[in-house]
């Protein structure tokens, strides 16, 4: 065959992402407040588009026994034929099909028709199941106001009390001492014990290993608190400038353990915090505006009903095109002729079509926002009646499935979202919890169930039988979660309770006084 070149004609296919679908994929990921931030550069840069008082989307009756959308138009818009079109195989994170939204899907589940179990957490705050939105609209106390508040109950010797709280101020913002203590010892005119005896006393505050003076005494502090610190854990912390450069076989061999227990030793090491101090002078945190607002449904009778879904509309106004301006800006540039003329009803044709696809692209997003957030209730319904013990592991894909989606457009629909129930608010990702195994060997429960489980029996433990994490393990047990006792460790540490040892010297201290 000869070379040489030449012109040929292919006819080929592929998904062109258009502006207007990428503006919409954006829209997706942002929450009501970004959305309201958009809006009002899209008001600045659009003379068309006008703000009315109702926003766009319909309210959601998740029953018992059926997913119901009110709906008040049936038609598929243009921006839904187009972003449906775009659902290729090989690009299916881009649906956001309306069609999806439109079918009423019958769930199947056999919710429970008993009456929701508010008890005593009807109420808009945190408790066990997380911090409210009072309570992350708070502002953060600083390390040393964190600190400080703990001194007045830690010690009844005020002079002890004082000179910890000197060394408290010399804390970095990591929460490390870098001062030598015998420098503060002179600088008080006491002797070296009794700055040692304060330190000691900076040692046992809350959040543990504070008032460290090396990496090494940090860890060895948490690891003391945690009932952890072996022998073995003593050398592995002795040495981290060895396992930072990667010398774990001889690590290892110090420690005299086999490769199960030092790679469990190297986990927990790894979940240590080595700057407990940034936990705190951070800042005030900003308010959480709830961008999905979900209320109990009650009948006639009083009786609960299903939940009533909808978004926040305090956040999110509504766009309509102002038709009086663009019929007098219309005839106004018809009046005109030549180059001129043209230029400005091309322009007018543009910001009319780039308004009607924005109020379009609102009106998908929070079609596909209500859809998600009904499935999620429908999947978590014992969790709203009942409470965190009975959360459910739920992941994205099963929710996607559920509604006819892809799961990683459930995961910009559950980014930066939070919904605002009868227990709290709680971000949507929240939901999406994993399984614990269960006594049957088969995952029945989800983590956050599990940590309500431990913080309920330690809460409820005697002062003079505190439970170890091994009565843990059997008591969870009972109650059909069958765990480790690393994992029960891990979950009880990540809720914030201490060891067997913390809370029994904790209870002691309380009882004393």
């Amino acid at each position: 065959m000869a070379l040489g070149p030449r012109l040929d004609l292919r006819q080929s296919q592929s998904l062109v992402m258009t502006p207007q679908l990428q503006q919409a994929i954006k829209l997706l990921a942002l929450s009501n407040l970004e959305v309201e931030a958009f809006i009002g550069e899209a008001l600045d840069a659009n003379p068309l588009l006008e703000i009315t008082e109702s926003g766009p989307g319909e309210d959601i009756v998740v029953q018992p026994e059926l997913v119901e959308l009110r709906r008040t138009s049936m038609e598929t818009s243009p921006v839904d034929q187009l972003i449906g079109e775009a659902r290729a195989a090989d690009d299916a994170p881009l649906d956001i099909d309306a069609s999806a939204l439109d079918r009423d899907r019958d769930t199947g589940d056999g919710i429970s028709e008993s009456q929701p179990d508010w008890g005593g957490d009807l109420r808009i705050g945190g408790g066990e199941e997380g911090p409210g939105i009072d309570e992350r609209g708070a502002g953060a106390p600083s390390l040393a106001e964190h600190l400080g508040a703990q001194l007045g109950t830690a010690t009844r010797d005020p002079r002890l009390a004082a000179i910890a709280a000197q060394i408290v101020g010399q804390l970095d913002e990591a929460g490390y001492l870098a001062a030598p203590l015998r420098d503060i010892a002179e600088m008080l005119g006491i002797a070296l014990a009794d700055a040692e005896a304060a330190l000691a006393l900076v040692h046992r505050l809350d959040p543990t290993g504070v008032g460290a003076r090396s990496l090494s005494e940090c860890i060895a502090l948490q690891a003391q608190e945690a009932d952890r610190y072996d022998p073995a854990m003593a050398r592995l912390i002795d040495n981290l400038d060895l396992i930072a450069h990667g010398e774990l076989a001889r690590v290892k061999r110090m420690c005299g353990v086999d490769d199960e227990d030092f790679a469990d030793m190297l986990a927990e090491l790894r979940g240590y915090d080595p700057k407990p101090g940034l936990r705190f002078g951070q800042g005030g945190g900003e308010p959480v505006t709830p961008d999905v607002l979900l209320t109990p449904g009650l009948d006639a009778n009083g009786n609960f009903c299903g939940w009533e879904i909808a978004l926040n509309q305090a956040t999110l106004p509504r766009l309509i095109v102002n038709r009086s301006y663009y019929v007098e800006l219309k005839t106004a540039c018809g009046g005109k002729s030549g180059a001129s003329g043209k230029a400005e009803r091309g322009w007018l044709s543009d910001k009319l079509a780039d308004a009607n696809w924005l109020i379009k692209a609102l009106d998908q997003r929070a079609k596909t926002i209500l859809k998600v957030a009904a499935e999620i209730v429908v999947q978590q319904d014992a969790f709203f009646r009942h409470g965190v013990a009975h959360l459910r592991p739920l992941t994205l894909r099963a929710v996607a499935e559920a509604i006819g989606m892809h799961e990683s457009t459930v995961s910009r629909v559950t980014s930066n979202k939070y919904l605002s129930c009868p227990r709290g608010t709680y971000e949507l990702k929240f939901f999406f919890t994993s399984g614990v195994g269960g006594s049957d060997g088969e995952g029945a429960a989800s983590a956050e169930a599990v940590k309500a489980a431990i913080r309920q029996l330690i809460e409820a433990e005697d002062a003079r039988a505190i439970l170890s994490d091994d009565t843990l393990v059997d008591l969870l047990k009972d109650k059909g979660f069958d765990l480790a006792r690393r994992t029960v460790a891990k979950y009880r540490e990540a809720i914030g309770l201490g060891s067997s040892v913390q809370r029994r010297r904790q209870k002691a201290l309380a009882a004393a006084m």
